[in-house]
């Protein structure tokens, strides 16, 4: 165990000082190269020619790939983003595939391709059910402004639902949108997802129910609540929303996937050992 530890100590003062400072890998590969270019040179163009030059030599091809796409979002080739991921992740491997999905439905929001979205998100969802996703592991370590944190199975379907209301409300099926809400919420409530739940509950003059949601937001009852944003966002919802009742818009849910997702949450007893738990705590919310 020593020996282990000093070895480790030994290698973290061999790197170069610059390499850490940087937060670059050490080396003179073509990988290594592009992300020279795009964090320290901060020429985005010269990292895409290097991220090419590295997915066809083989050169750490998982990152590349992915590293290449973030790149070209920031320079507005989304469209030429999806196609590379599309056309190239088959010399992937299998556990940058969960990655790259991610990556995609990114770009396929600032694209405004909503269909694609949708699906990949149902597509998750499903990975997730049947015990797939993250690998087969309950928590998987993610990375946001430089620093790692754990994110749980359950943490994970809130944000997928969440991301699949969003995407609904882009496509005005508010219904849609406000069961999925719902779900997410039973799940990991927080502010953001309440307004949002609101604000299908508005566009299908449901304000009675709005008001309520809201009032959660703005009493600071859930997470996030402290956020000035998410109260300017829930005090300017609760201006549109009336104090009486109205008979709901046009029923716009789209039926087979909201069957589908109650029923994988409603499976039969002879089901169960294969749910994940996070579906169990769903379905008892349900009944």
């Amino acid at each position: 165990m020593e020996e282990s530890s000093r070895r480790k100590s030994s290698r973290r003062r061999d790197k170069d000082p610059f390499c850490v400072i940087h937060k670059v890998p050490s080396g003179d590969s073509p990988y290594v190269r592009a992300k020279h270019a795009q964090l320290v040179e901060k020429d985005h163009e010269a990292a895409i020619v290097l991220f090419w030059k590295a997915i066809n030599a083989g050169d750490k091809v998982d990152s590349a790939l992915k590293d290449m796409a973030v790149v070209m979002k920031q320079l507005n080739r989304a469209e030429e983003a999806i196609e590379a991921i599309k056309s190239f992740r088959g010399l992937c491997s299998k556990q940058a595939q969960e990655p790259l999905d991610n990556v995609l439905i990114d770009l396929y929001k600032k694209c405004g391709r909503m269909d694609e979205q949708i699906d990949l998100l149902k597509q998750k969802l499903r990975l997730i059910y049947q015990g797939e996703a993250f690998n087969g592991k309950a928590t998987k370590t993610a990375r946001s402004h430089g620093k790692k944190f754990q994110v749980s199975i359950k943490q994970e379907t809130s944000r997928i639902l969440g991301n699949l209301g969003w995407a609904y409300m882009q496509k005005s099926k508010f219904m849609a949108a406000e069961v999925v809400y719902k779900k997410a919420q039973m799940i990991d409530p927080d502010a953001n997802k309440a307004c949002n739940l609101a604000r299908c509950l508005i566009k299908q003059a449901r304000n009675i129910e709005a008001h309520l949601v809201l009032n959660e937001v703005l009493e600071g009852k859930l997470s996030g609540s402290e956020d000035w944003k998410a109260q300017n966002r829930a005090q300017e919802l609760m201006l549109e929303v009336e104090p009486k009742w109205r008979p709901p818009l046009g029923f716009d849910l789209e039926d087979g996937f909201i069957n589908e997702l109650d029923k994988l949450l409603n499976e039969s007893v002879s089901l169960r050992t294969k749910r994940l738990p996070i579906f169990e705590e769903i379905s008892s919310c349900e009944n």
